[in-house]
This record gives C-alpha cells, structure tokens and sequence, in this order.
C-alpha cells in the first residue's frame, strides 16, 4: 500500500509540474509592436486601412483604450514601455530628457532610470533579441539604447517600415517595436479627421502590410504577435488635453495565441502594454508598476472575474 502511494504521489507531483510547465510556456516566440503616433480611434474606423480593418477582424481589439495624462507622445510612448505613467515614470511632458533634472522615478535601475520591457527582457532573457526603428528622433531619447541589439532613426515613415522590414528578416527578433510619426504630422498640419489625415492612415496601413509581409518572409508569422498601438488621439489641431477625442486610442492584438474576432471588455490602459508582453513571455514585471496584462486578448484565458463589481 505504502508503494501504491509514493507512486501516486511522484505520478500526481509529475501531472502537476507538466502542467506547470505547459502554463508557463511562451505565448508567442516573438511579439512585434507597431506604434503609430496620433492614430485616434475613430480615423482607424473611417480610413481605408484594409490590412489593418483586416487585423481587427481576425485579432482582439479595444476601440477605446484610455491614454495617460497629459495625453501627449513622451508620456505616453514611455508608459507603454516603462509600466506606468508620468506619476510613476516621471516622464511628464515632452520637454523631458534623460539627463537633465526631473521628477524623479517611483523605481529606478543601475542608471537612475525607471525599469523598462526592453530591462525585463535583458535581465531575464540575456541572449533575446530585440531592436526599435523609430520615425520621431525624440522616441529614441525614452529608452536606453545599450538596453537593445538594434536601434535605429529614419528620417521617413517608408523608410522606416522598410528598415525596420530588414531587421525582422535579418534578425528574426524575439521583441521589436517600430514607430511611425507621420499620422501625427498630419493631425498637426492640416487637422484631425481631415482627408489628408486620413490619408495618411491609409499610408500607415499600407507600411503595416510590408511589414506584416517581412514577418512572413523570415518565416515566423506562424510564432508572431503583432500589437498595434497609438500614444494619443487628437482634436482640431492639438492634443494634450482630456477630450474622448484625445485620450481614447484604438489597440489591436494579432497573431499567435490571440482570440480571432474579438473585442476586449475590459478597460485597457496605455500602461499596460509592458505587462502583456511580460505576460506573453512569461517575464517577472517589477513591482512598481502599475501595468496589468491584457489576458482576454487571448486563447484560454476570460474576462476579469471582478469587471462588473460596482457597476450594476
């Protein structure tokens, strides 16, 4: 009897770590962020964006993911990476820049500054791969460039999309994220929901399928997510402020391990996208921040339990 049972015993904690195991298996091999600046909710629905309408339909998508404040680049492409918003990062405005005196960081690392993704995956994933092509000089600035293998300007939007199209076929990357800034000139110059900023949608749209065409070239599209995100929207001209206009973005998940055809209850903030990867490679996040992961993006995984308490 005794024998039956210290079998039972090694056959059940077997059961157990394999299901342990198969929990804490990667979602995806690699997670590829395409961040176009100034992309509101509202010019991704009424704009002829083919590819990315077509990534809605077949991945998760929140219409109305909330902004931090102020709703303005610098704070919100360094909340996406940095866990947390400018109360935690100190990232406040965009006159922000790394050396010069500042709110300082809730937490910070060996450099004084406030722990990102790409540390995360550094630290826990020494030999990862990982790179950012970015179209705005000023994104360059909001993380640390020894912190990636590859870090690159474009001075256009194109030729943005097409280095950073090298790279994923180059590199095959474990995370890369690439930037786009010209939707938000377009918001600027001639005004949001305007034609010409509609346009230049459509020209994203257009970048995003090259992009999407490398991924299957360097053949990983069958190991990929893809995120689409936006650090604001806009309104008249600006952005800053606290319209629906400006601090609703859309955020669309695609690819491996995402839910086809759905749309995500719960509130999603701008933040949160550094917990979702974390959670995608199942990463230990820093217990500063405020970050959560998207889960019900995903296969196997619900709605929070709690999303409806208080609210009927």
């Amino acid at each position: 009897m005794k024998h039956f049972l210290g079998a039972l015993a090694i056959l059940v904690a077997g059961t157990m770590q394999s299901q342990a195991q198969k929990k804490t298996k990667d979602i995806a091999e690699h997670v590829i962020i395409i961040g176009i600046d100034g992309l509101s909710s509202e010019g991704l629905l009424k704009a002829d964006a083919p590819v990315l309408h077509k990534m809605i339909t077949e991945g998760a998508f929140k219409e109305k993911a909330r902004t931090v404040l102020p709703s303005s680049s610098s704070s919100n492409w360094s909340a996406q990476i940095l866990g947390g918003g400018p109360e935690l990062t100190g990232v406040t405005s965009n006159d922000w820049k790394p050396n010069d005196k500042h709110m300082t960081p809730v937490a910070v690392n060996s450099v004084g500054r406030s722990p990102s993704i790409y540390d995360i995956i550094r630290q826990q994933r020494p030999q990862a791969e990982q790179g950012v092509v970015f179209h705005w000089d000023d994104y360059g600035r909001l993380l640390q460039k020894e912190m990636v293998n590859h870090y690159e300007h474009a001075a256009t939007e194109s030729l943005a999309a097409q280095k950073f199209s090298e790279y994923i076929l180059a590199k095959k990357p474990m995370f890369a994220l690439l930037h786009l800034d010209h939707v938000d000139h377009a918001g600027h110059e001639q005004g949001h929901m305007t034609q010409d900023y509609l346009n230049s949608i459509a020209k994203a749209d257009s970048l995003i399928g090259n992009v999407l065409a490398a991924i299957e070239k360097a053949g990983i599209k069958e190991s990929t997510m893809v995120m689409i995100v936006s650090d604001h929207g806009g309104i008249n001209k600006g952005h800053g402020g606290t319209t629906d206009n400006e601090i609703n973005i859309p955020v669309i998940y695609y690819g491996k391990g995402v839910k086809k055809g759905y749309k995500i209850q719960q509130p999603v903030y701008q933040y949160d996208v550094a917990a979702t990867i974390a959670f995608i490679f199942n990463l230990e996040v820093p217990y500063s921040w405020t970050s959560r992961p998207v889960k019900a993006a995903f296969q196997g995984f619900s709605e929070p339990s709690n999303l409806n308490v208080g609210l009927k």
